[in-house]
């Protein structure tokens, strides 16, 4: 199936998104039967290299009870044990439909906003012919993005910022782990670290960062998942 992008812009063509509903719905269905209910809004968005599944309205009463509790790291560690199916699920139903071959998934959930969100990495998408988003502050939103990593890690190596939408900006870092976090990971706390990081990171990113100003949009979510064998993490910026 040959995808080709709408003449009216950055838009998508009939095909592309027949395909998004499909994968949403999918996703949306999924869900529903592992977890018993499904999120109130699934919506997918693809750009050149990865395909974002923003989940809204997605907990169960049980976990409401666990937050409330003040325990979301219990509701963290046994949803990510179901997710995992899930995420294989639809990289398996996205390769079919898409015709495409995915190279990882990642997913993180604000609990507080009741949102949450599901990306895969996509390879050989030639015949999909997306060009995401050129934006003017991309040079300033990396800097930002390395001043907030070196306050609680290092500066990455490596930046690369996508905007596959205006609701969307994705930034994989690489190189960003220190000598401590390593020796962690290598004696078994991959667990506990990630628990931490993940807690740290996002205090730091949306009380410290001057992201609002550098886009000129609301933030409203920051997702952050980690690959810690491959030392890369990918941050999703969701915006009003």
């Amino acid at each position: 199936m040959d995808f080709r992008l709408s003449k009216k812009g950055h838009r998508y063509s009939l095909n592309i998104q027949e395909s998004l509903t499909q994968i949403s719905s999918f996703t949306s269905k999924l869900l529903r039967k592992k977890f018993g209910r499904g999120p109130e809004t699934c919506s997918a968005t693809l750009s050149k290299n990865y395909l974002i599944l923003h989940i809204r309205g997605f907990i169960s009463p049980m976990e409401e009870i666990l937050i409330t509790q003040g325990k979301p790291e219990y509701v963290e560690k046994a949803r990510g044990c179901v997710i995992l199916t899930v995420l294989e699920e639809v990289a398996g139903y996205t390769q079919s439909v898409l015709n495409v071959e995915i190279d990882q998934f990642h997913d993180d959930w604000n609990f507080s906003n009741n949102s949450g969100i599901m990306i895969l990495d996509l390879l050989d998408t030639n015949h999909i012919a997306i060009e995401d988003l050129s934006v003017d502050y991309l040079s300033e939103f990396e800097e930002e993005i390395s001043r907030i990593s070196a306050m609680l890690q290092k500066v990455p190596e490596q930046i690369v910022t996508t905007v596959p939408s205006e609701s969307f900006i994705l930034v994989k870092r690489f190189g960003i782990l220190i000598e401590i976090e390593k020796a962690l990971i290598k004696k078994g706390f991959s667990d506990e670290l990630l628990l931490t990081k993940s807690e740290l990171e996002k205090k730091y990113f949306h009380l410290e960062g001057h992201f609002e100003k550098i886009v000129g949009r609301k933030i409203r979510d920051i997702f952050i998942s980690w690959n810690f064998k491959q030392d890369e993490s990918l941050m999703c910026f969701v915006l009003k």
